[in-house]
């Protein structure tokens, strides 16, 4: 249990016994009663809200009602001091031996601390990247597979069951494109020279592609209709695609628990199923959409389609999901698509590209129709949307891959600067800001550079242990904390918000709060370890002390097994030295 969840619990308990003494009535909603860091570090180590929260439904004054928790939080041993402040709230300040516990927990839970039962156990499906299959990875796919990979470590590290998704778009007249280019590259490896025409995928990746396809099949294919090879030839590239993904995606190391067909959700019926409850709840009608605002094109004609009543759910207008003809609108496939995963999760979360915020409306209607209980309930359903990446090198833009036809391939920029770069770059800005990726700047050996910054915090905790033993320093192996002074506890004061840092992050589905955070605690410990150049006597080893080194040793462990256990969640492994 965390040190904030654990006073947490101290102040359930009092509200009980003030609640038993009928100072406070029985059965108030206590779920927004939280306790947190003061704004200002001069007012104490925890904040509480509680009187703030349940003053009105208690029907009496705030500062009253804080005036009755304050005493008895005073007189618990690991508090020092208990003071109401402004309106209502409770600053807490706790004893120093509080604290040494805490530093103690890190070293003792290591790599289990942050860890939380905050979901208790609810099924999560987070989908992410679901890019179509018909090209390699590139640097926009890459921020939102990191965005999707770290968020889905974050809710497991928070307690949650996650499954981590990807939505192979494999129906579509896309992959018709994709079959038909590379029936072209089976012809060039048949010998025939050939120009890729405007409308087909021009990328080099199609050549090994087109090559297999020529040693499986040989000239069978050559001059034969197109209704004989574009089914065969659709499948195999997709499946070769989907292997291209899934190895530049491994660069990352990113791996999905499952890949779920569009084409499958098609034949496989849940298409009509979905159709059948949203018709049986009178969401599905035949109706004519309304004529596009402004000026009308000359090929648009009123024409009867099947829609969904996305009015019903906070959509701006009803949405088709059926053509005229009979076919299925992308929108009603992604729809049963949903009601898919819907049935083995209790909470979805998807990670779009920006381009695809007009459709958010329509998606967050459907799953609210599809997963409604009795009740009207819901199941819980993000969308998050990420930026694209603008790549630089020295501020000026980089050139396209001809490999990958038009972009900059995600392999070709791992291969550059390596796997733990890019993903805790992509981390370092809230994933609907705008991101430049400079690749001198990512890889730069400076304090701007937080991905530098929080790895030489690591290196030089790690570097510690070197020359201690070097040194010939005979180590504690229960250091005295009380040598630790006020600036040095301070250390552990912001190691140990790790924990509600994860949960926030969990809550919020926001896991660049973990590389902020990692970068103020990398701040802080250059710092600290900066004060010891200045003056020898707060340095971490000091060869005439080992009773104060030993100490300082054990803090500097606790804020290391910090920055290894965020970046774990990052996906970044933390660096043992530095050049």
């Amino acid at each position: 249990m965390t040190l904030y969840a654990r006073f947490a619990d101290r102040i359930d308990a009092i509200l009980d016994t003030l609640e038993a003494e009928g100072a406070l009535p029985a059965g108030l909603d206590r779920r927004n009663v939280a306790v947190e860091p003061p704004r200002d570090p001069a007012h104490g180590d925890l904040a509480t809200n509680a009187a703030m929260v349940l003053a009105k439904p208690a029907k009496t004054n705030p500062r009253a009602l804080a005036a009755l928790i304050a005493p008895k939080l005073a007189d618990l041993p690991e508090i020092e001091t208990a003071e109401v402040a402004g309106p209502g709230f409770i600053n807490v300040r706790l004893t120093p031996e509080s604290w040494r516990d805490e530093l103690r927990t890190i070293l003792r839970d290591a790599g289990g601390y942050g860890r939380s039962a905050l979901g208790q156990g609810a099924r999560v499906n987070v989908e992410y990247v679901s890019a179509n299959p018909t090209g390699p990875m590139h640097m926009g796919h890459c921020r939102g597979a990191v965005v999707g990979d770290a968020l889905a470590s974050v809710l497991e590290h928070a307690g949650f069951a996650v499954t981590r998704e990807y939505y192979v778009n494999d129906a579509g007249s896309q992959v018709d494109t994709l079959a038909r280019s590379a029936h072209l590259r089976y012809r060039e490896a048949l010998g025939e020279t050939i120009e890729v025409p405007e409308g087909l995928y021009p990328g080099d990746y199609l050549v090994p592609i087109g090559a297999a396809l020529a040693a499986e099949y040989g000239d069978r294919y050559v001059t034969a209709p197109e209704a004989e090879w574009l089914v065969t030839f659709r499948e195999k590239t997709v499946a070769a695609m989907l292997d291209l993904i899934r190895a530049d995606l491994a660069l990352l190391g990113i791996h999905h628990d499952r890949f779920a067909s569009e084409a499958e959700v098609q034949a496989s019926g849940k298409v009509k199923a979905a159709f059948d409850r949203l018709r049986a709840d009178g969401l599905l009608y035949e109706g004519v959409l309304e004529a596009p605002k402004g000026e009308v094109p000359d090929d648009w004609a009123p024409v009867e389609m099947t829609l969904f009543r996305a009015t019903a759910f906070g959509d701006d207008s009803d949405r088709p999901v059926m053509k005229a003809d009979g076919g299925l609108t992308y929108f009603g496939t992604d729809l049963a698509y949903h009601a898919q995963k819907a049935d083995d999760a209790d909470q979805l979360i998807d990670i779009w590209g920006a381009d695809h915020a007009g459709t958010v409306k329509r998606i967050q209607a459907a799953v609210k129709a599809l997963t409604k209980d009795g009740n009207g309930a819901a199941k819980p359903f993000d969308v998050k949307l990420v930026q694209m990446v603008r790549l630089l090198r020295g501020g000026e833009p980089v050139k396209m891959s001809k490999r990958a036809g038009n972009f900059v391939t995600l392999a070709d920029v791992v291969r550059e600067v390596g796997k733990d770069v890019v993903r805790f770059t992509m981390l370092t800005r809230k994933a609907d800001a705008q991101m430049d990726f400079d690749f001198a700047k990512v890889v730069e050996a400076s304090k701007d550079n937080p991905v530098f910054y929080v790895q030489y915090a690591h290196a030089r905790i790690r570097s510690l242990h070197r020359r201690t033993a070097e040194a010939g320093l005979a180590i504690a192996a229960e250091p005295d904390l009380t040598l630790l002074d006020g600036e040095e506890m301070a250390l552990v004061k912001l190691a140990a918000q790790f924990p509600r840092i994860v949960e926030a992050a969990a809550v919020n589905h926001e896991p660049h709060r973990i590389a902020f955070y990692l970068s103020d605690v990398a701040a802080a410990f250059h710092a600290a370890w900066n004060r010891g150049n200045d003056d020898p006597a707060r340095r971490f080893l000091m060869a005439d002390d080992a009773a104060t080194t030993s100490a300082r040793l054990a803090l500097a462990e606790s804020i290391g097994q910090i920055i290894r256990n965020g970046l774990a969640i990052m996906g970044v492994a933390a660096a043992e030295e530095m050049n």
